[in-house]
């Protein structure tokens, strides 16, 4: 099999620099031919040891949530993506945005911006999920609930004292449906909250969603 063939069975999936050395074991110089099929078209860079198959090569592509895990690991989508995704929030988002145990970073890559933003341990890993998103394509992503609890604790300046505060933030600011919420899992949201930052505001939003 051809080294062409070979990347593009890999397609749907990102190419990090150690699987194409693997690909190209037997080479003198395998980041002289890295470089070689950029230049040729057949690879495009991410950012610095992370690559997608071009789609000269293949018209299947890598999704964005899998490229992001790859992008800076250990991290798993969450926040206003996943909020999109499981179609809590009404907004199209154009950023993909995860959690990770590093620090907080942001990628503009060809294939669009990436956002990272740190979260404590133990509670980055409550709420993951592994979730195909495509053909071959398995991502981790936030539960519904993680994702929310995570999108709380990431806006600046925000505290909910109160059930009343809670409900306006979640139905009237992020426009989120009730009967969505009542399918929130409270129980899994609770035993996370003795280790979670915000810990008032998360509370008032179990509350609220306890009563609704």
């Amino acid at each position: 099999m051809d080294l062409s063939q070979s990347i593009r069975n890999l397609s749907s999936q990102p190419l990090t620099h150690q699987l194409l050395s693997s690909l190209l074991k037997d080479y003198k110089r395998p980041n002289d031919k890295i470089h070689e099929l950029i230049s040729a078209g057949i690879i495009e860079p991410v950012k610095k040891g992370l690559y997608l198959p071009s789609l000269q090569l293949s018209k299947k592509r890598t999704e964005p949530f899998l490229l992001a895990n790859h992008m800076l690991g250990p991290s798993y989508v969450s926040f206003d993506s996943a909020l999109s995704y499981y179609g809590l929030i009404p907004e199209r988002v154009f950023e993909v945005s995860s959690a990770t145990t590093k620090a907080s970073r942001r990628f503009d890559t060809p294939t669009g911006a990436f956002s990272f933003t740190r979260m404590p341990l133990p509670y980055y890993s409550f709420g993951i999920r592994q979730v195909e998103i495509g053909e071959n394509q398995n991502a981790l992503i936030a539960s519904p609930e993680k994702a929310l609890f995570d999108k709380i604790i990431n806006t600046a300046a925000l505290k909910l004292r109160s059930k009343i505060a809670a409900g306006e933030y979640l139905i009237e600011n992020l426009r989120m449906d009730e009967d969505q919420l009542k399918q929130l899992d409270v129980q899994a949201m609770e035993t996370w909250l003795s280790d979670s930052p915000k810990r008032e505001s998360l509370t008032q939003i179990i509350k609220l969603i306890d009563e609704l």
